[in-house]
């Protein structure tokens, strides 16, 4: 057993040193911008009245020119349809529009199709950008081939732990997201910050097939272009303007409701590759947690334990710290030694929310 995990965290520290050697921070190219295609900026809501605000400030400093913004109202409860109404009511390119049925889907494919611009930028509510991240976001689309552009996110972090955990579990999904971009096998991709050709959209069908599950609306419709145009129709942007933040969640509960949603989206793939990373991180949980058998072997066994989780902390302060210092951000090494240890956890509870198949999110109940 010894000789097992000794094999096993030397694997996974140079797995994760090996993803990190494609993490590139791509130029920013806004600088180089010639051509301002009409872009289509959908931003769903549901119950969002709190984000209102901060989300007005953030369209009304955008710098793109050509720009039209469809905020569109999946039977909000809250008072967010009336706040953004009033926050928007001299903005001509804004509209803010009511859908007849509902779900984010539904409210994507009902902005898609009343979309003016052949580039659709998506991101959601309580999302934050730059000036220029339309710019940045559009440039790609200037090669014909390229059909998606995906964008980074990270969550907004001020000084809790829940905050922080958040920061490194959303700088793992950029650095796997960044990987499978890199070896022309785009895996997943973040609603928060995509876009895509409306032509491209309509001729994949949308989301046809998959609209019954809750979430995947970036997922499902990355792998039906991917399939149609090819994987080199889809580009993954890391550059610090086109980086999207959002808020994080402020409870354990609300972050797993939020984890359970996504996950339960990954049993709908037909796909190897999805069902091997879903079934290969669950197990190197439970082979994590299973280390601290070895204290049973005495003085060897905890030695050995100490430089199991010495190599793991390791490997994901290299990794996952390269990855925040590319966008101006640090962690501690006390914050990476938290969150080494209480992730395993977290990966099996949100596993087993995926096998109930129950979640709660913007007050529906799955």
């Amino acid at each position: 057993m010894l000789s097992f995990y000794l094999i096993w965290s030397l694997s996974y520290f140079t797995i994760l040193w090996w993803m990190s050697r494609f993490w590139h921070k791509k130029v920013d190219s806004a600088d180089v911008q010639a051509i301002y295609p009409e872009v289509t900026l959908i931003v769903p809501f549901r119950n969002e009245a709190e984000n209102a605000l901060n989300l007005s400030l953030n369209l009304k400093k955008l710098s793109y020119p050509n720009l039209e913004i469809l905020l569109i109202d999946d039977h909000s409860e809250d008072a967010s349809f009336q706040l953004l109404e009033q926050y928007f009511l001299e903005e001509r390119n804004v509209q803010i529009l009511k859908i007849p049925t509902n779900g984010k889907k539904a409210s994507i494919e009902y902005g898609v199709n009343l979309a003016v611009g052949e580039i659709i930028l998506c991101t959601d509510m309580d999302c934050s950008f730059k000036e220029s991240w339309i710019e940045e976001m559009v440039y790609p689309f200037q090669d014909p081939q390229v059909q998606l552009v995906a964008g980074a996110v990270l969550v907004e972090v001020k000084n809790t732990f829940l905050e922080v955990f958040q920061s490194l579990d959303w700088a793992s999904i950029l650095l796997v997201t960044n990987y499978f971009f890199a070896k022309k096998e785009p895996l997943i991709c973040s609603g928060a910050n995509l876009s895509y050709r409306k032509s491209a959209f309509e001729q994949v069908d949308g989301y046809e097939g998959n609209r019954q599950i809750a979430s995947g609306d970036d997922e499902f419709l990355l792998k039906k272009i991917a399939g149609m145009y090819g994987r080199d129709a889809c580009v993954y942007l890391n550059s610090s303007q086109i980086l999207v933040t959002t808020r994080a969640e402020q409870t354990w509960q609300s972050l797993i409701n939020q984890r359970v949603r996504w996950a339960s989206k990954w049993k709908a793939h037909f796909s190897i590759s999805h069902a091997l990373s879903a079934a290969g991180g669950f197990l190197a949980q439970l082979i994590w947690l299973g280390s601290f058998y070895l204290i049973s072997s005495g003085v060897k066994g905890v030695l050995a334990l100490g430089l199991v989780w010495l190599l793991k902390i390791a490997a994901e302060k290299l990794s996952l710290g390269k990855v925040l210092k590319s966008f101006g951000r640090f962690s501690s090494p006390y914050s990476f030694l938290q969150t080494s240890f209480v992730h395993p956890f977290y990966v099996l509870r949100v596993g087993w929310g995926v096998f109930r198949g129950k979640f709660t999110w913007k007050g529906r109940r799955n």
